[in-house]
């Protein structure tokens, strides 16, 4: 069982930063493929990008792509995500999710743990 705990999220004016992080309770995460989704308010939750559990290969929407960047560091079972040039439409609650020795699927349904969520807010 792999508990993944989100945080850095907050408000932020449009066209700042925020980094989130993803991290998990055991050393076996960098084994897991790690995703980013976001759901905000009356939509379904989207992906927003992905790293492969090698670390060698990343993946984003077509939204965030040259905004956003993940990154890994498994000697401290995190992942992060970097997000600049913010917009109001990036409002949403941010979930991370693993996926076992996962190339960085954009299927929702493909991933074995979630997170709780964190919200991130962009102002106008």
């Amino acid at each position: 069982q792999v508990q993944l705990v989100e945080s850095g999220g907050g408000l932020v004016q449009a066209g700042g930063s925020l980094r989130l992080s993803c991290a998990a309770s055991e050393r076996s995460f960098s084994s897991y493929a790690t995703g980013w989704f976001r759901q905000a308010p009356g939509k379904e939750r989207e992906f927003v990008g992905a790293v492969s559990w090698s670390g060698d290969s990343t993946y984003y929407a077509d939204s965030v792509k040259g905004r956003f960047a993940i990154s890994r560091d498994n000697a401290k079972n995190t992942v992060y995500l970097q997000m600049d040039s913010m917009k109001p439409e990036d409002t949403a609650i941010y979930y991370c999710a693993a996926d076992y020795l996962g190339w960085g699927t954009p299927n929702v349904h493909d991933y074995d743990y979630w997170g709780q969520g964190t919200q991130v807010t962009v102002s106008s």
